[in-house]
């Protein structure tokens, strides 16, 4: 293995360079391996698994979640991805004529139809606001994102990663400023456990939802949705099951109405603090570190390539995830099939608002050669001088 990665830890295939763990994450072995545990558990004895054991054995691994978020337990809930968790919050809100949602032109593909989707059955206005690039500092993001409010905004849906460009916007002010004029706030955080610190009681957001198998690296099909106390009346179920008006009712009806929607594998759940473990016994905080080194010079990289502008003047709007701009002209759908296909990189190039980018992901299982590889790809492609 080598220094400073824990690249033999993951089941990836050696052949394939991988630079996207931002679209579906990895499992490391000794996490895999306590997935794998629990599922053998649920087909040995599964009326027991499930109907007796599964919420004693959901709420022992919330604990954990909430431990390592800073919340209460009962204010978290499982799910299997945190657009999923999003689409329940969308559903939930009494939304109409005259109301608007503001948000930002760097969201997610999948939330803005959702939103888009509601919008033409309820009637509200859906408001994507251009934020203003190069980002530099937090204070003229916040103002700028705040001069599109209007006494018609109910609700403020912002990604606290985003995902096309990669950026870490600050969304705890914009809670702050929300709550203050009571405006809910939805917080898009798929990108964000596992990435940078979150602390859910302190950012102060109503609801936020998150995935635990990205930068976690928790199984495939582990995601969390928290709403803040007060806000949880407002929830209803996306599924109607045994949690709506139960006969033995559990911690709160936030829980009850979302945890159990029927027969599901709950393993990706129960190997969440397995997850957690793994990352703490290996120095996470200093892994991110070394990961946010070796992604900066390699943004520097191309920029220094390519001779377009940056997405942001430092390294402090991105963690372990950044995006940089391509040459408008080239075919990024070619491009990537190239990578794949001939250097065996696997990496995402994404057209957004008509520009062309690229988004590198550095995870601890990746070495500075890997970043190498990318750059002289990029070179030979594009017909640049590899920086």
């Amino acid at each position: 293995m080598e220094e400073n990665t824990r690249k033999d830890d993951f089941l990836l295939d050696s052949k394939i360079i991988y630079l996207n763990h931002g679209s579906f994450g990895a499992t490391p072995r000794p996490v895999f391996t306590a997935y794998q545990k629990w599922q053998l558990e649920l087909e040995r004895q599964p009326v027991e698994f499930l109907g007796r054991r599964a919420s004693d054995l959901l709420a022992i691994s919330r604990s954990a979640l909430a431990n390592y978020l800073h919340t209460d337990r009962d204010n978290l809930v499982y799910i299997t991805n945190a657009t999923t968790g999003l689409n329940i919050i969308a559903r939930s809100l009494r939304l109409g004529p005259g109301d608007e949602i503001l948000t930002s032109d760097h969201e997610y593909g999948a939330l803005d139809r959702t939103w888009q989707f509601l919008s033409q059955k309820q009637g509200f206005t859906y408001i994507n606001h251009p934020v203003r690039l190069p980002l530099t500092d937090s204070s003229s993001f916040i103002e700028n994102f705040w001069d599109a409010v209007t006494n018609r905004t109910r609700v403020i849906f912002l990604s606290h990663i985003t995902s096309p460009t990669a950026l870490i916007f600050p969304v705890d002010e914009i809670c702050r400023r929300a709550r203050q004029h009571g405006i809910i706030t939805v917080i898009d955080g798929a990108h964000v456990p596992g990435q940078i610190d979150l602390d859910l009681d302190d950012l102060g957001a109503d609801f936020y939802s998150g995935n635990l198998h990205k930068w976690l690296c928790a199984p495939k099909g582990s995601a969390f949705l928290y709403a803040a106390p007060k806000v949880q009346p407002l929830i209803e179920p996306l599924v109607v099951s045994w949690g709506w008006q139960p006969e033995n009712s559990g911690p709160s009806p936030f829980v009850d109405y979302l945890e159990w929607a029927g027969t599901r594998d709950i393993s990706p759940f129960l190997a969440v603090p397995d997850a957690i473990q793994y990352q703490q016994e290996h120095h996470w905080a200093s892994i991110r570190s070394r990961c946010h080194e070796l992604l900066s010079q390699t943004i520097n990289r191309i920029q220094n390539m390519t001779g377009l502008p940056d997405l942001a003047q430092t390294d402090s709007w991105y963690g372990q995830m950044a995006a940089a701009f391509l040459p408008e002209e080239i075919d990024i759908n070619h491009l990537k099939t190239i990578l794949y296909e001939k250097y065996s990189i696997e990496v995402p190039l994404i057209r957004w608002n008509g520009h062309n980018l690229i988004r590198v992901s550095v995870q601890s299982y990746n070495t500075p050669e890997d970043l190498d590889c990318l750059i002289n790809a990029l070179a030979e492609e594009l017909h640049l001088k590899a920086a």
